[in-house]
């Protein structure tokens, strides 16, 4: 493994923390404890980026506490109205998280794996002392495995929803050319600012779970109502050869976000799965939100498999 060092900040994305085991490079960033990229026998399986450049379309990042967007940046705690900052403003809504733009601390490594930490201070909007705490690990089958844990470190219980944002792909198949199944059977009817407004069981062009080819599609839709096979949910990109690669949450993560974008540089098309324990807007609906009592810890595991 190799760790970070001060002069690795010539990289926007900050100190650069390479994970191998086998033929497996997981490379994890000090910005927003992001994955960087992912890649087993030379194959690249997630999308990455640049030195110089930040995470284009939120690749990667870590989500905290909360994924996805609040409704122009207001909820409300025990009736008093709370205003977060505007971060999206062309839909007029706070997106994803608090950490987006913060330095994540080493707090443990092994020869396989590290872990990254990054406090977030009560401030207005979220009034409450927590920590977020991301664990990168490259499995004895080097599948990667990613383990995100929030820690309240205030006095009163706390509301979240975790969650990340990696795109997929597999190698230098193009990624419209790849079938796309997500085993789902129910997903979010949300607005033109992306704010879901209600759920229905998926149909037509949105129905993925008996696969869909990347090129047919143009979706920026959670899905819920996940299938799990022992405790697990697995989302597939496969080309035609029978190589895939896969993103799999486990049942904390009761929702996915497929977002398939022609607007990820240098690429037709892009495929971000991105795993959630709550949708966009929970904080208001309620939905998928979760309350971390003082002292309390939560962890939800996530990761990214293949077969090649």
């Amino acid at each position: 493994m190799t760790s970070s060092t001060p002069h690795s900040r010539r990289y926007a994305s900050g100190g650069q923390y390479e994970l191998r085991r086998g033929d497996a490079l997981a490379v994890v960033t000090e910005l927003a404890a992001g994955l960087r990229l992912y890649t087993r026998g030379g194959v690249q399986l997630t999308e990455t980026y640049g030195d110089a450049d930040i995470p284009p379309g939120a690749t990667g990042i870590t989500l905290a506490p909360w994924a996805n967007r609040v409704e122009d940046g207001v909820w409300y705690l025990d009736g008093r109205k709370q205003q977060l900052d505007i971060t999206e403003v062309s839909r007029n809504n706070a997106s994803h998280g608090l950490l987006r733009n913060t330095s994540y601390v080493l707090v443990d490594e092994s020869e396989f794996s590290v872990t990254l930490e990054a406090p977030i201070f009560p401030q207005h909007g979220y009034p409450f002392l927590v920590r977020h705490r991301v664990q990168y690990e490259l499995a004895e089958d080097l599948g990667l495995v990613v383990r995100q844990t929030l820690l309240n470190d205030s006095q009163s219980s706390a509301p979240f929803v975790l969650g990340s944002h990696p795109y997929l792909r597999l190698g230098d198949v193009p990624a419209e050319d790849l079938v796309l199944t997500v085993g789902a059977g129910s997903r979010l009817v949300a607005d033109e600012r992306l704010i879901p407004r209600s759920a229905e069981p998926v149909s037509g062009e949105l129905d993925l779970r008996g696969g869909r080819t990347v090129a047919e599609l143009d979706i920026d839709v959670a899905y819920t109502d996940l299938v799990l096979d022992r405790g697990v949910a697995r989302q597939t990109l496969q080309a035609s050869d029978g190589r895939s690669v896969s993103l799999w949450q486990d049942e904390s993560c009761g929702y996915v976000h497929v977002f398939v974008t022609d607007k990820f540089p240098g690429r037709p098309k892009a495929v971000a799965i991105e795993p959630m324990t709550g949708p966009a807007n929970a904080f208001n609906s309620g939905d998928g939100l979760r309350w971390l009592a003082a002292g309390e810890s939560f962890t939800m595991t996530w990761g990214i498999s293949a077969s090649l």
